[in-house]
């Protein structure tokens, strides 16, 4: 049995490793030990000896379910989300999930796909990546977005990454490890067998079978890599992006890995070898009428945000500097106009309000006076962001206010401006307009946690002691806190302000969690 669980971590290792996170990596090693640890009384724990291999039965009836797969996912992305390398910043999400939103939506029908919600986000990482996790999380790596020369290029990426979610390679493989997990066992029963012939019999028929379960699982690796490859360049040909982008990103992943990627033969590799990879596209794309496409200056701006992001050391933020310095030698160009608007970001990491207002202004004017192919809008959610974020940072609240009632008005889908707003209100000490906002936001979007963050914060300036907690409770109970979040409700319950009414909430609500968290308990339990 223990042949099998390390059968089981090492495929979900291999299709993991893309990440360099070390956090990642260890919660993933984790939790997916954890939960097919649980799940290893599908095996029946009765052996029957026999002189052969056992049938092995279907693949597609050992998938995991989309629900156990997104539940998975739900569990990792609480811990990434606790990284300091997991990129919380509202310009970047919204940026990532609007352009993903876009390739999902052209996806063509796949196999036993589930109707995951996709999530995009980055993490601070030079390494030139993406990765998929189970359920519908989506990363990229700072690194790859900066690499990546055009719009289309990074498309080529993130539409690899979403034909591995659309063709649920997560499930299929754990039904494939599933079939696996049983070589090794039957390689022990026919080892004892092996053992009358001869002392060296029984070592070689257990290299044997674990060797046949791990060249397996790489095989499934490369065709999940291959087909993904195929999916994402449907997802491209139904798209405005050039589909050569993805064999020019690919040439420039090859160049960037050459030390160390090509060095290993194709078959001890999970992935197929990137030139391998190149050939097929070429090949697919070879009779394809060329498609020229403009990139976006959000697509620029946000290579300017993450730039400075990636590192925000003193050190980090002069090497920015010199890189957004010279872009802005580019005339009539949006690189220009990033280059300017990532200066404005590092003068507000210095504190140089005045400064960065100004530079903003001149990334401002030069995209109203862009002219001809290079021509960009003017007004953009992500430079009132950072206009807000100076005001701020300033000592006039109220024209922080003012800024961000703006903002929310020309952008009403934008929720990073719209919890700028309420920044703003908390700033300014309107309290009661803050709360009153914040409460309708829940309203609205009951899965952010940051607007119960908010909440607790306002209440705890007015002293509000027992809806502070109960605002904490719920913000923990979203990021998936719940034993956090029972605690919390506790402090509420013996504050000297909480009414018979809160009284009422908490006891509601501390029902539901105590239920969910007898449910982790169980799990945990199982898993040990």
């Amino acid at each position: 049995m223990r042949h099998a669980i390390s059968n089981f971590v090492l495929i979900y290792w291999y299709f993991f490793n893309q990440t360099k996170m070390k956090k990642i990596r260890f919660v993933l090693c984790r939790i997916v030990t954890a939960f097919l640890v649980a799940h290893i009384a599908l095996f029946s724990p009765t052996i029957v000896l026999a002189q052969s291999l056992p049938t092995l039965g279907d693949t597609d009836r050992e998938e995991l379910s989309p629900l156990a797969e997104r539940k998975l996912g739900d569990k990792i992305m609480q811990e990434i989300r606790r990284d300091p390398d997991y990129l919380d910043d509202a310009p970047i999400l919204e940026y990532l999930n609007n352009f993903g939103a876009n390739l999902v939506t052209a996806r063509p029908d796949s196999r036993g796909e589930a109707a995951f919600d996709y999530f995009f986000f980055a993490v601070r990482d030079p390494v030139l990546n993406a990765f998929a996790l189970p359920g519908g999380f989506i990363a990229v790596h700072s690194g790859l977005v900066l690499a990546a020369q055009t719009e289309s290029e990074l498309a080529s990426v993130v539409a690899h990454e979403i034909g591995h979610v659309a063709q649920r390679h997560i499930a299929r493989m754990l039904g494939k490890q599933r079939q696996d997990a049983l070589l090794p066992l039957a390689g022990v029963l026919l080892a004892v067998l092996a053992s009358k012939a001869g002392p060296d019999g029984p070592a070689a028929v257990l290299m044997g079978t674990e060797g046949l379960a791990i060249q397996r699982q790489l095989n499934f690796s490369r065709d999940a890599e291959r087909e993904a490859d195929r999916v994402g360049l449907q997802i491209l040909q139904q798209t405005s992006f050039d589909t050569s982008g993805m064999v020019a990103f690919f040439g420039r992943l090859q160049t960037a890995s050459r030390t160390y990627n090509d060095l290993a033969p194709s078959f001890l590799r999970s992935h197929p070898l990137t030139s391998e990879r190149i050939a097929d596209i070429q090949a697919r794309i070879g009779s394809q009428r060329y498609k020229q496409r403009i990139d976006s200056l959000d697509f620029q701006l946000i290579r300017a945000r993450m730039r400075v992001l990636q590192d925000a050391s003193v050190q980090g933020l002069r090497d920015s500097a010199i890189v957004l310095t010279e872009q802005t030698q580019l005339k009539n160009s949006p690189l220009a106009i990033a280059g300017k608007y990532g200066l404005a970001l590092i003068a507000l990491k210095r504190n140089a309000l005045d400064q960065a207002s100004t530079l903003l202004h001149e990334a401002r004017t030069l995209a109203r006076q862009s002219s001809g192919p290079t021509k960009v809008a003017a007004n953009n959610a992500i430079f009132e962001s950072l206009a807000i974020d100076i005001r701020l940072a300033g000592t006039q609240p109220e024209q922080a206010v003012r800024q961000a009632d703006a903002g929310r008005a020309a952008f009403p889908l934008s929720r990073g401006i719209a919890l700028q707003y309420a920044d703003a209100l908390i700033a300014a000490g309107r309290s009661d307009d803050a709360i009153a906002y914040l409460r309708d936001q829940a309203q609205l979007y009951r899965q952010e946690p940051k607007i119960q963050d908010r909440l607790a914060k306002t209440y705890a300036s007015q002293g509000r002691m027992a809806l502070q907690h109960i605002a904490l409770a719920e913000s923990y109970a979203l990021a998936g806190n719940t034993q956090p979040a029972l605690d919390q409700l506790q402090i509420a319950r013996r504050a000297s302000d909480a009414s018979y009414y809160d009284q009422s909430v908490i006891d509601a609500r501390e029902r539901t969690l105590q239920a969910l968290r007898r449910d982790e308990l169980k799990e945990e339990k199982k898993a040990r």
